[in-house]
């Protein structure tokens, strides 16, 4: 007597699966930066699911303000997560920096030329809810050699500070620097502040010899140089 192989359940589709299923089935290249924190955190908090807590704090935050974060506290005050999800995501990204070693001649290497560059390079900022000053340090052949968030909040003269902003330029021998924040409002038109911010940046520039080449104000789909419009 013959016997007729049972049938295999077929897969569900990849938008069907909850993420681990998915990493399972479909390996960790498939999931998103949000589904993948999602893993980490195991569980939700606050009346969210799990998704939504992932989501939420990666659109709010973006992930590069949460990789570059490495202070408890500031955590706990940032996302209001609690003590056990805080010193998971810490860990998180602290395991994959000290496990990541960028390649010699990075092909990934960006080249800084037009304020339109600027925006294609910082797509992440655009739908940030909270407000980012961000710099790009760059080499003598306008590289980006380093990228970092300087303040999170309202950009305000009385609370930027020079010596954040100028320190990554000279610990990583940036010849200048362009700044860049975002309005959630989806206005990018400059506000007295923002005018203010960049006039002292730039005299702090001058006086360390770092030339400040721009301050990029990205609110969703359009951006403004203020460079272009002849406050730097």
């Amino acid at each position: 007597m013959k016997h007729r192989a049972k049938s295999t359940p077929a897969a569900a589709p990849a938008q069907d699966l909850m993420p681990r299923e998915k990493l399972a089935q479909l390996g960790p290249h498939a999931l998103s930066v949000a589904e993948l924190l999602a893993i980490i955190f195991g569980t939700g908090h606050g009346g969210e699911t799990v998704q939504q807590l992932a989501a939420r704090i990666l659109h709010e935050y973006g992930a590069f303000a949460l990789r570059d974060v490495h202070d408890y506290e500031q955590v706990r005050r940032e996302t209001g997560l609690p003590h056990v999800k805080a010193c998971q995501l810490l860990a998180c990204f602290e395991l994959g920096a000290r496990l990541f070693k960028p390649l010699p001649n990075d092909k990934q290497a960006v080249t800084i030329r037009t304020p339109q560059d600027v925006f294609e390079f910082l797509t992440d900022m655009r739908t940030l809810r909270k407000e980012q000053l961000r710099g790009l340090y760059l080499n003598a052949r306008n590289v980006v050699i380093h990228q970092e968030i300087v303040s999170i909040g309202t950009i305000t003269a009385n609370l930027v500070d020079a010596k954040e902003v100028f320190r990554p330029a000279l610990e990583y021998s940036a010849i200048s620097v362009i700044i860049a924040h975002n309005h959630p409002s989806g206005n990018p038109e400059p506000s007295d502040e923002d005018i203010a911010v960049t006039a002292q940046l730039a005299h702090a520039g001058s006086i360390l010899s770092v030339r400040l080449i721009d301050h990029i104000i990205i609110a969703g789909d359009s951006f403004i140089s203020l460079n272009e419009r002849g406050v730097v």
